[in-house]
């Protein structure tokens, strides 16, 4: 594992000395690729003796969503946790108190959040240090990240907890990259582009798939890609989080710095042990986690407003409400009838494939 570090820190060292220009660009674009391999290597160690992979704690996920408490010791992630759940986490003024994964659930607008009160990390997690590597790796499960500041101690903890969670392959608040890469078997490697490209050139890129083993694909930028997206695309093991800036202890702090607090984007300031702005926060959660609720209506009886099928932005047909019910209930569907603002008219018999909206009425008609 030492072999390793060394050589991150060795890629890293060179990195840093390394002149930022065209002349250079393919060398720094082969050392991005070796640094993204070695460390995929720190995370999934290949020998069975040098300790489990990056696994994480053992927490069973229950509710709808996920939601990881992320940030330094004692910022007051527990005292939070704590304040919008009601489960207990041991909150001390000295630091490293939480030791394993602590988790809550809230129950909000008819959706249950599990909350995960992760154990503090420090600088170094990425590479190894502390519990950093299981508290990172808990935290890739999540479906929306809240990084925990204080507003007492300097604005650069978020850089280094960002960093952190970078080198473990999460990007926060990103899209997915949008160029295609496609490995084939001949034909050497073409790189075409819709739009002028200022990052990368057919030699960086050809410099960065050698050392993936890569001479043959076909790549097609759609916007200006750095070296670091084409070297997401191939690792392919990189997960997209929505995340939130929590800055808590606000009432420690004047009225001019919490202005300036508030101009920062996904941003939401509090104060967990005053219980100052808790609702700002679940409603910025809420806004980010982009859930979207469906009511059921039985035949001949009036909708279920209390108890909604809650699904995720990206997977919402009928198809997907179907199986969030029970997986046998497409073997019998006939057709749908949906009330909302997804139906063109009220009711609407739709198919399967119909995209739904947050809060309409379904009704499922099965087959004979």
């Amino acid at each position: 594992m030492a072999t390793v570090m060394q050589k991150i820190k060795d890629i890293e060292d060179e990195m840093a000395k390394t002149q930022k220009n065209k002349a250079t660009a393919h060398h720094l674009g082969l050392l991005k690729a070796k640094l993204a391999k070695l460390r995929r290597e720190l995370l999934t160690p290949s020998s069975k003796g040098a300790g489990g992979a990056g696994e994480g704690f053992d927490v069973t996920k229950s509710g709808d969503s996920r939601v990881g408490l992320v940030g330094f010791p004692s910022v007051g992630k527990s005292t939070l946790l704590n304040k919008l759940t009601g489960t207990f986490s041991e909150v001390a003024s000295y630091e490293f108190t939480t030791l394993t994964c602590i988790p809550g659930v809230i129950t909000y607008r008819g959706a249950k959040i599990q909350l995960l009160d992760l154990p503090g990390i420090i600088e170094g997690a990425k590479d190894g240090k502390g519990r950093g590597r299981q508290v990172i790796s808990t935290a890739r499960t999540c479906n929306c990240i809240l990084i925990v500041l204080d507003a007492i101690k300097p604005i650069t903890h978020k850089r280094l907890i960002e960093k952190e969670l970078e080198g473990f392959g999460i990007r926060l608040n990103k899209e997915p990259p949008n160029l295609t890469f496609r490995k084939k078997d001949k034909g050497g490697l073409n790189l075409t582009s819709t739009v002028t490209t200022t990052h990368l050139d057919l030699e960086t890129v050809k410099a960065i798939c050698s050392e993936y083993r890569i001479h043959n694909a076909d790549i097609t930028l759609r916007y200006d890609a750095t070296a670091d997206d084409l070297i997401d695309v191939i690792e392919g093991s990189r997960v997209y989080i929505p995340c939130i800036y929590v800055v808590n202890k606000i009432d420690q702090i004047t009225l001019e710095e919490l202005e300036i607090l508030d101009k920062l984007p996904h941003y939401c300031p509090i104060s967990a042990h005053l219980e100052w702005n808790l609702d700002g926060l679940l409603e910025k959660i809420w806004e980010y986690l982009n859930l979207t609720r469906i009511y059921t209506k039985p035949k001949g009886m009036n909708p279920d407003y209390e108890d909604p099928v809650i699904l995720s932005s990206k997977k919402r047909t009928v198809e997907d409400f179907c199986d969030r019910i029970h997986k046998d209930m497409l073997k019998q569907f006939k057709y749908a009838l949906v009330w909302g603002s997804s139906a063109k008219h009220k009711p609407q018999r739709v198919g399967k494939e119909h995209e739904l909206e947050d809060e309409d009425v379904v009704q499922i008609i099965k087959k004979v």
